[in-house]
């Protein structure tokens, strides 16, 4: 089931995508969130292909699905942060609702992978 290298699964590199959508639209938060809701999303944004990659990485299975749990938790902490931007008008509404598409797509993704690693 391992892939020789975690750039080959498409849950990482939509989880990439993902990371790369927040660092685009907390850009324009406002300066006092710096360290606040932006800095919040970012690290979780990151997280989700880190633990990916750092799972793919690890020697058992169970290590992988460890990895991936922790990346999925990253993932629903982003969505509710996303939700949060959304109420204080940080985000539109559209941007808001694409961002939450992408996270229960990249969670989909994360389940699937989940269920393929647990049955190995």
């Amino acid at each position: 089931m391992r892939t020789r290298n975690f750039h080959d699964l498409q849950v990482w590199q939509r989880g990439m995508s993902l990371a790369r959508s927040v660092y685009q639209v907390t850009a324009a938060f406002p300066k006092s969130e710096v360290y606040g809701l932006s800095a919040q999303m970012r690290r979780a944004a990151v997280s989700v292909p880190s633990n990916i990659a750092e799972g793919q990485g690890l020697g058992t299975d169970k290590q992988f699905a460890s990895s991936l749990c922790h990346a999925r938790g990253s993932l629903y902490e982003l969505h509710t942060q996303i939700e949060l931007a959304a109420t204080f008008a940080y985000l539109e509404p559209k941007r808001c609702a694409g961002m939450a598409d992408e996270c229960d797509e990249v969670a989909r993704m994360l389940n699937a992978l989940l269920r393929t690693v647990k049955a190995a």
